[in-house]
């Protein structure tokens, strides 16, 4: 059995990885286990929709499954597991685009979801905060996400999405201003709150 040593990555997950591709079903089952809640994050938030996020974390998973074998170990192993998933978001992304659907309406109001309902404030700003989400731009998004929710590095997110490492600074830095915005936050690193109402 493989120990639980390493259980944020490293060389927990580099053991696993190696017990995994001998054949080590349990192994393989515990590294899983270990990143699939990051994985559907990350899933649900470049997607912004809780089925197909579902659908693309399953997709993730088994093409990780399937590449174990290719992974190299030059990087993390969540570091590979979440570039995977961010591939698999993407082909979801295309595949979504070219068979549009009429989505039922999600659009609410949160100041209606707090008069009909006793939210917790944390889960009505996590709410606000993927509402916004899914507003932005798509290369907004995934970037954000990606370095956010992932905590890839600039380098791995450039490799990912196959862009100069300007460009991801780039599109991190306009999300995230674009997101302050959606959110009503002005108050970012260079900005300094007014005193108007």
């Amino acid at each position: 059995m493989v120990s639980d040593a390493g259980a944020d990555g490293g060389a927990g997950d580099l053991a696993l990885v190696t017990a995994a591709r001998a054949g080590d079903r349990q192994a393989l089952d515990q590294l899983l286990r270990r990143h699939y809640d990051r994985v559907y994050a990350v899933c649900r938030r470049i997607l912004h929709h809780d089925a197909d996020a579902a659908d693309a974390t399953q997709d993730a998973l088994i093409a990780a499954v399937r590449g174990l074998a290719s992974f190299d170990g030059n990087a993390q192993f969540g570091t590979w597991l979440y570039r995977v998933a961010t591939n698999t978001c993407l082909d979801h992304l295309r595949r979504r685009k070219r068979r549009p659907t009429t989505p039922l309406d999600e659009t609410f109001s949160v100041s209606e979801l707090i008069a009909t309902r006793p939210f917790d404030s944390t889960v009505v700003d996590q709410m606000a905060v993927q509402a916004a989400l899914g507003r932005l731009p798509e290369d907004f998004r995934i970037a954000v996400v990606l370095r956010d929710v992932a905590d890839l590095d600039y380098d791995a997110i450039a490799e990912t999405l196959n862009v100069p490492i300007g460009t991801v600074r780039s599109r991190i830095a306009r999300g995230r201003a674009l997101l302050a915005k959606e959110l009503g936050n002005q108050t970012g690193p260079h900005n300094h709150p007014t005193n108007q109402p």
